[in-house]
């Protein structure tokens, strides 16, 4: 018992370093414009390295997950992302940073593919749905102190005044004193390289996939992407993830040029609140999907980030810092919704068809690239009305969804129960 607890623990300790990795380029934005004379599109690269490694890994992995043990695919998955940070702290330009982010984002995408099976072994199939939401939080928060570690690193390294000890002395020899923001690098090879440690001293058990958990063999794969359903189910996550990044890493930039925000301070805190509303919009959404079907949550959800995108681009300065993390806050049901949509859209070969929506995480490599590009030619904020179109495919999704089994809501059950009594007692 006291393992499983343990292991549990563990896996939570490793969606909050995966979300700290994941999450820290909104803030980074507009230093490594100014710092590496970027323009908006080679800027947009930069998710582009990170999330790609989606496409390029998540199914191979679920492959390799089957002919090797968890435990050596979640090592190789932190010395993937270990190797990335080292790469980029000691070589600061814009090349390696590419390099650094897709081996980071190749690190990342292993382990999301490795730990959910694990969490479901580990902590008890009855207790699955209460550790995921548990992990969710854990990401979530993490998601939100990330961009405060960059501000702690980035202030206290610039703080002259203060005698620099412990990791910040290192830090202070180690980073160029114009690019204080690289210290967040080497946090995270330390962190990573820490987590390799970790895990080679854990007991990890044994764990048996589910038939919905396996990849499948290539003719299921041919057999869905052939469906149509599918395909715009994976567009739909293309769209999501996009449309999280494309604001979550263009926000700060955004504040810089229309508002002329510091970057370093209230844009990076700005980030911070989009994950933070994100999660605590996780469970104001898990109420509304015991009330109401997710479609409809999925289009009220859409249609007021729709709304809170508008205020955020076209708004006043003190009506943007509020209306960005909305967006965050509207977005935080559409993952968990369109996902459960598609898996119950289709029959069979859920594993394959997990597999390829992972895939669409891709979209945060995708979207921001197109933001920028848009943005070099036409300015940032007609890059971003791009989102809009993303945006609207998601609300889409609430009305075009067939699932062949719906979300069950309070006022179902209170009906199927009535029923079931009714009939009990005409027997």
């Amino acid at each position: 018992m006291k393992n499983r607890i343990s292991i549990v623990g563990l896996i939570l300790l490793i969606f909050f370093v995966i979300s700290l990795l994941q999450n820290m380029l909104g803030p980074l934005i507009p230093d490594i414009i100014n710092d590496f004379n970027l323009s908006l599109t080679l800027a947009g690269f930069l998710p582009f390295s990170f999330f790609i490694a989606y496409a390029v890994m998540s199914i191979p992995t679920g492959f390799l997950i089957e002919k090797f043990k968890e435990k050596t695919i979640m090592i190789l998955a932190f010395f993937i992302s270990f190797i990335g940070a080292l790469l980029f702290a000691t070589n600061s330009n814009f090349t390696f940073a590419l390099l650094s982010l897709f081996l980071m984002g190749a690190g990342v995408a292993i382990m999301q593919v490795a730990i959910n099976p694990l969490l479901r072994v580990s902590g008890g199939e009855k207790h699955f749905a209460f550790n995921s939401v548990l992990a969710q939080l854990i990401f979530g928060s993490a998601s939100f102190i990330s961009p405060k570690l960059y501000i702690y690193l980035v202030q206290n390294l610039q703080n002259t005044s203060v005698p620099k000890n412990g990791i910040f002395k290192f830090l202070t020899h180690a980073v160029p004193e114009n690019m204080p923001w690289i210290s967040l690098y080497w946090v995270f090879a330390i962190i990573t390289l820490l987590m390799i440690f970790i895990i080679a001293l854990a007991r990890i058990p044994e764990v048996e996939l589910n038939e919905d958990e396996r990849i499948g063999n290539k003719n299921n794969f041919f057999l869905l992407i052939k469906n149509k359903i599918v395909i715009l189910y994976f567009l739909g996550i293309v769209a999501y993830v996009g449309t999280e990044q494309g604001v979550a890493n263009w926000i700060s930039k955004f504040l810089v040029n229309y508002h002329q925000f510091d970057p370093q301070t209230l844009g990076a805190r700005v980030v911070s609140n989009f994950w933070g509303l994100m999660t605590i919009g996780c469970f104001l959404g898990l109420f509304f999907l015991k009330i109401f079907d997710s479609r409809k949550v999925l289009i009220i959800f859409s249609g007021s980030a729709i709304v809170s995108l508008t205020f955020g681009l076209f708004g006043s300065a003190k009506v943007a810092l509020i209306a960005f993390p909305l967006v965050g806050f509207f977005a935080s049901v559409m993952w968990s919704i369109i996902f459960s949509l598609a898996l119950n859209s289709v029959s069979k070969n859920h594993g394959t068809f997990s597999g390829i929506l992972c895939t669409g995480i891709c979209g945060g490599a995708i979207v921001p690239v197109i933001i920028g590009w848009l943005g070099n030619m036409f300015g940032l904020r007609f890059g971003m009305l791009f989102l809009f179109i993303t945006l609207g495919f998601i609300l889409s999704i609430g009305f075009w969804a067939k699932p062949l089994i719906s979300n069950e809501t309070i006022r179902e059950k209170r009906y199927a129960a009535k029923l079931s009594k009714g009939n009990l007692e005409k027997n």
